[in-house]
């Protein structure tokens, strides 16, 4: 197989796996960030919230299992192998979820709703994706950098809870973060509804394994091939714009993990459409609404970039890593997709 496709296919068809099984347990599993707050915040239920809880550990115990076997290297994600920056990750985090809560999901949300036929997800899309790619590399990158610069970790330790634990117990690493992912696990498993609803956890740990798949191929790639390949899981914010440009200019650029991934996302999705009959055309017929979405698209773009992730590049793949920046990126998210819906729901007059 080697000899027939090139590393950066590899590490491509890594990333489609990967995004088939996301966009499966979007449409199957109705795995959704914004769903997950929205039900916690205003429906009284915690299911889908423990249903994310219960992936991060998954993605925990297997990313960190793998590390143990020898199969990753986990200083080598992108996630542990830079300087944290706290006020990026707070700062981002609450851009990317106010910005949620007006578009009305995620990146990866989005990306799923299109494979199930929606036009409106496809405007977001592009214009989370350009969003993007401006500050990341376009006018605003100077500026990004000049305020956010970004460091690498050379002789200090990873920021990471399970490296820090370790040197401070003086446990392997690899067993700091085992017990961890463990202590999610049962955490997210402790509530007697959840633990009879098969089909929740089920798509919960397959989520999880995406991840974990995204590490070990791309790791294994990374070792074994003559092309340097990053050692990167599945994000939803900059690799959208990477697979925009490569859909524009694939004849003089090579395919890659962000790439497979966006594509088997949408895949996934439009094959769950299609099992749950739920696939159809939608558009949008109202400018406000198609105003408020755009806005919100833009928003994510920014704020993921700050903050090195999306709900799922912070939210799981950086958190199956244990980086410090996953739970205060992730609550950062969360708080302002808080302030997004009370701003869409209740609003912000006082009550009398």
């Amino acid at each position: 197989m080697r000899e027939i496709l090139s590393d950066e296919m590899l590490v491509a068809f890594v990333g489609l796996f990967g995004g088939l099984l996301l966009g499966l347990a979007a449409r199957l599993g109705r795995f959704c960030t914004m769903g997950a707050i929205e039900d916690l915040l205003y429906g009284g239920s915690d299911r889908r919230m423990r249903m994310w809880a219960l992936a991060i550990g998954v993605a925990v115990m297997g990313s960190f299992g793998l590390s143990a076997l020898g199969f990753l290297d986990t200083g080598k994600s992108y996630y542990l192998s830079i300087r944290w920056m706290p006020f990026a990750s707070i700062l981002g985090g609450l851009i990317f979820g106010y910005g949620m809560a007006l578009a009305g999901n995620c990146g990866y949300g989005s990306i799923a709703r299109l494979g199930g036929g929606d036009l409106r997800a496809f405007v977001i899309v592009l214009v989370m994706g350009v969003s993007a790619y401006v500050v990341l590399s376009g006018p605003l990158a100077s500026l990004r950098v000049m305020i956010f610069p970004q460091n690498d970790v050379v002789n200090d330790m990873p920021p990471g809870l399970a490296h820090l634990l370790g040197s401070w117990t003086g446990m392997s690493i690899n067993t700091m973060g085992l017990a961890i992912g463990t202590l999610i696990v049962l955490g997210a498993l402790a509530s007697r509804g959840f633990l009879g609803d098969w089909q929740s956890i089920f798509w919960s740990a397959v989520v999880g394994l995406a991840i974990t798949t995204g590490w070990a191929g791309s790791y294994w790639v990374a070792s074994t091939g003559f092309t340097p390949v990053p050692v990167v899981s599945h994000s939803f914010s900059a690799p959208v714009g990477e697979s925009l440009l490569y859909f524009m200019t694939a004849s003089a650029r090579a395919p890659s993990f962000a790439v497979g991934s966006v594509v088997g996302v949408i895949l996934g999705a439009f094959v769950g459409s299609l099992i749950k009959g739920h696939f159809r055309w939608e558009a949008c017929e109202d400018p406000r609404e198609l105003r408020r979405q755009i806005t919100g698209a833009a928003l994510m773009g920014v704020g993921a970039v700050l903050a090195l992730g999306c709900t799922i590049g912070q939210g799981l793949s950086a958190f199956s890593m244990l980086a410090f920046s996953a739970p205060v990126t992730f609550l950062a998210i969360f708080a302002g997709a808080a302030l997004g819906l009370r701003q869409l729901i209740e609003g912000f007059e006082p009550v009398e």
